[in-house]
């Protein structure tokens, strides 16, 4: 059993924050913990307009708290976002998020991220193997 605080979290290796300042991952699992998931608490600030693109990974997020929208840069679609929306990106999908109201996400990574990830500059996080012998990370 892994048992994990946002509290303890912070200021750790696990909070990464984007290097433009747009956002902050809180990474409560990570791949070294052997579940075959990573999950994150990300909050986006207000005001800010964010392009991703995992190429690598499957994601879902649940927005609980805050308010935007979501553009899907393949289809044209836009999706109006508040607390108790989910949306699932199963086909590694192009979109930005467009912050009204800061965001507070849950999102899942499958395969998991190891935690040291950012975006590139084509929003993309790279694809990190868990090394075999990291086993479970016990906080």
């Amino acid at each position: 059993m892994i048992v994990r605080t946002t509290q303890e979290i912070t200021g750790t290796d696990r909070e990464v924050r984007d290097p433009k300042g747009n956002w902050v991952s809180k990474r409560i699992v990570l791949g070294g913990d052997g579940v075959g998931f990573s999950f994150h608490e990300t909050t986006i600030a207000a005001g800010s307009v964010n392009e991703f693109h995992y190429a690598n990974h499957v994601e879902a997020v649940w927005l609980v708290e805050g308010r935007g929208s979501l553009l899907n840069r393949e289809t044209g679609e836009i999706h109006q976002l508040s607390a108790g929306s989910m949306y699932l990106l199963d086909g590694h999908e192009r979109h930005t998020v467009v912050v009204d109201e800061q965001m507070r996400m849950l999102c899942v990574f499958n395969p998991p991220v190891v935690g040291t990830e950012v975006h590139d500059e084509n929003g993309v996080y790279p694809l990190v193997a868990v090394p075999v012998s990291a086993g479970r990370h016990r906080a």
